[in-house]
Parts: C-alpha cells; sequence; structure tokens
C-alpha cells in the first residue's frame, strides 16, 4: 500500500508557496537577459505580456486537471491519466530535468547577490540548508515560505519607491531602445520570462497535501498568478523609468543598478539582501516541487522505487528530497546562471504542453484557452535560444530513449 502525504495546506498556504516560487525568479534574475533579447523598452513589455498570456492558459489547464487529479506530480500525473504513460513520463521527465537546472539558477542568485567570489559555495550551501527545511515537513516549508514573501514584498515596494521617486526617473525610457529584436526577440524574451511565470506549477505539484484540493487548487493558481504578474509589470516599469532597455540588458543585479542610477546608493546592500532572500525562497518551493514529482514517478517505477519512500513521522518523500538536493548541489557547484534558465524554460515549456493536450481531453469546455495555451508553449519554446533548444531536445531525448529501453524489457521479461 502507498502511504500517502499529510493533508495541510489551506488556500492560503497554497497561493504564498506559488508567489515564493514565482518572485525571487522573475524579478531578480529573468528580466535582464529578456531585455537583452526584446532590445527595447515596449517589446519588453510585449513579451512580458505574452509569457503572462501563456501561463494563464496553463495555469488554467492545470487547474481543472488538478481538480480532477488531486495527487503529488502535477503534468506527470495529468498526462498519464488522459493521453498514455509515455506522455506523462515525458511531462516528468521535462520538468526533472528543467526545474532541476532553475533550482540551479536560484541558488546561484543567492551566491551571487551574497557572496559574488564565491558564488558557487553559497549556492551549495543554500541547497543544502533548504533540503533540510523540506525534510522537515511541508507546513514548517509553507511558514518560511510566508516570511521569505513578507520580506520580498517590503525590497520591491522600496525600489519602485525608490525609482519612481527618483529625479532621474524618466517614463521615456519605457521607449528606449534601438530597433529591437523584432518578433524573434519578443518570442525570445517570453520564453525566457515564462521561467518566472511556472512558479504557479508548484501548487498543483502539491495536490496531495492541499486540504480539499477540488476547490482550493484552481482558486490558488489564478490569485497566485495574477498577483505576480502584477508584481513584474510594476517592478519592470519602475526600473525601466531609471535604466534604459540596453542597460538593463547588461546588468548581473538589475535591481541594484537601478537603486543606483536612482540616487539610493544606502539600498543597494537592502536590496541584495532582499534577492538573496527571494531567491531562498524560490528555491525551497523548486526543492520541493521536483521532489513530488519525483515521487509520483518512483511510485510508477520511472525512477528508482527507494525514492517513492515517505518519512513514517514527517510524512515527506524523504529519499527524493534527498536525491534532488544531492543532484541540484552538483549542478549549482559547476552551472552558468543564464544557460541554466534557457535550459530551464524548455523543458518547463515542454510540460506545459503535456498539460494543455491534457486538458483538451476533458471536454469542449476551456478548449479556446487550451488551444492558445498548447501553441504557445510549443512557439516559445522553439524561440528560445538555440544552445538552450539542443540541449533540452537532446536531454529530452535521451529520457524517451530511457523509456523505451525499460518498456520493451518489460514487454520481453517471461
Amino acid at each position: 500500500m502507498t502511504q500517502e502525504l499529510r493533508r495541510s495546506l489551506g488556500l492560503f498556504d497554497a497561493v504564498v508557496i506559488g508567489l515564493g516560487s514565482m518572485v525571487g525568479a522573475g524579478v531578480f534574475v529573468a528580466l535582464a537577459p529578456a531585455a537583452a533579447a526584446a532590445g527595447t523598452g515596449p517589446l519588453l513589455l510585449l513579451a512580458l505580456g505574452l509569457a503572462a498570456v501563456v501561463a494563464y492558459c496553463n495555469a488554467t489547464a492545470s487547474a481543472r486537471l488538478a481538480a480532477r487529479y488531486p495527487a503529488s506530480g502535477g503534468t506527470y500525473v495529468y498526462g498519464r491519466e488522459r493521453l498514455g504513460p509515455f506522455w506523462g513520463y515525458l511531462a516528468g521527465w521535462g520538468f526533472v530535468v528543467g526545474k532541476t537546472a532553475s533550482c540551479a539558477a536560484m541558488a546561484l542568485t543567492v551566491g551571487a547577490y551574497v557572496w559574488p567570489s564565491q558564488a558557487h559555495a553559497v549556492a551549495v550551501a543554500a541547497v543544502v540548508a533548504l533540503t533540510a527545511v523540506n525534510y522537515g515537513g511541508v507546513q514548517k516549508t509553507a511558514l518560511l515560505t510566508r516570511a521569505i514573501i513578507a520580506v520580498v514584498a517590503a525590497v520591491l515596494a522600496a525600489v519602485v519607491a525608490a525609482s519612481l521617486a527618483s529625479p532621474s526617473a524618466d517614463p521615456g525610457r519605457l521607449l528606449s531602445g534601438g530597433s529591437g529584436g523584432g518578433a524573434g526577440g519578443v518570442l525570445q524574451a517570453a520564453g525566457l520570462l515564462f521561467f518566472a511565470f511556472a512558479g504557479y506549477a508548484r501548487i498543483a505539484t502539491l495536490g496531495e497535501e492541499v486540504r480539499d484540493p477540488a476547490r482550493t487548487i484552481p482558486r490558488a493558481i489564478p490569485l497566485a498568478l495574477g498577483i505576480a504578474l502584477a508584481v513584474y509589470l510594476g517592478v519592470a516599469c519602475a526600473v525601466l523609468s531609471v535604466l534604459d532597455v540596453d542597460e538593463l540588458g547588461r546588468a548581473t543585479a538589475p535591481l541594484a543598478d537601478a537603486v543606483r542610477a536612482a540616487g539610493a546608493d544606502w539600498l543597494v546592500p537592502v536590496v541584495r539582501a532582499g534577492a538573496a532572500v527571494a531567491a531562498l525562497g524560490s528555491l525551497l518551493a523548486l526543492i520541493l516541487g521536483v521532489s513530488r514529482t519525483t515521487l509520483a514517478m518512483a511510485r510508477d517505477g520511472h525512477l528508482p522505487r527507494t525514492l517513492a519512500a515517505v518519512h513514517p513521522r514527517f510524512r515527506v518523500p524523504h529519499h527524493a528530497e534527498l536525491a534532488v538536493g544531492s543532484v541540484v548541489a552538483v549542478v549549482a557547484a559547476t552551472a552558468d546562471v543564464r544557460g541554466a534558465i534557457g535550459f530551464s524554460s524548455f523543458g518547463v515549456l515542454v510540460y506545459y504542453a503535456v498539460a494543455n493536450a491534457s486538458a483538451w481531453t476533458l471536454g469542449s469546455r476551456g478548449r479556446a484557452l487550451t488551444l492558445v495555451g498548447l501553441a504557445g508553449c510549443l512557439v516559445l519554446a522553439l524561440a528560445l535560444p538555440l544552445s538552450s533548444v539542443v540541449a533540452g531536445a537532446l536531454v529530452l531525448a535521451a529520457g524517451a530513449a530511457a523509456y523505451g529501453v525499460r518498456a520493451r524489457a518489460g514487454r520481453e521479461r517471461p
């Protein structure tokens, strides 16, 4: 008999966990490479809107599916139940691999803001510490995420206020930039910004730990997404008022550069601390989500079955959490932040393409949004930097090949 996880999360906690993943990723990491791809302020904001539309379509599909299948694993479970085992496996594989890269990106962001010269060492330490928090139970994770969100919200409010109140603030900078990256630049920027919105998936992957999931999850996902979009738009406009799009595209710490350009140098250490806290919040939620998908895949035999073990006291998938933490620590010790963002976006966009295809089979209600979400995921995935597309496709192909080998061995077993 499979031991179930403890249902302890209500609506507020579910929204907070989603926000904890989204806010740190979007504001402190993805704006800079997206600005470099878009080339102009208007195109950057257009890309943000496009990413939000695709994310909303995906969120609607995920919410419908989560209400029907309130179990750990998210789209891995939905694809398996609606499309067949292979598509569920492919979604789960894309999520685990892509979000492992996301975890590394967030850990490295912590290191870059806390101690730039020792970013990799700080990243590994952050992974170890947050894996220990998750090991203690999902309720402890939710409580820590509440505190993180409160700190990040205060820092972002200070950044927006300092930028907009600065004598150097110029709304005309929102229109700055050259000819821009054209349609390809907008799509690439939207694909990179999608990395920021994907945190709402954490809510769906925690379906087995949410109280009244059929009611809570469909409410929590769009609520978290709407709050995150409002935050992104406010911060992006404030930053673009003091930094032109070229400066933003070159920035390694864009919000710190923004308050410096606004003449609020005293705020730079506060922003750096806030960025580190935000990235910690994202990392905390990401490790949580990846371990739950790992649990679901291990239950079905696609990953070693020992990863399906549930701790008898804390009721968490402790073997999966330790395994995920170990892999992320290794990647964080060796990876590059911007490369990890593109690779992560590719894997997660494939994951949501499967989610939309799964939602299509539920019936005619909402099919227009499902179709937009499916097409948007495929277009944004292919518009990412070529290196990210190639690496992501190779990893997915390797996963599909492993599935085929196991399936064939199972058929040949007497």
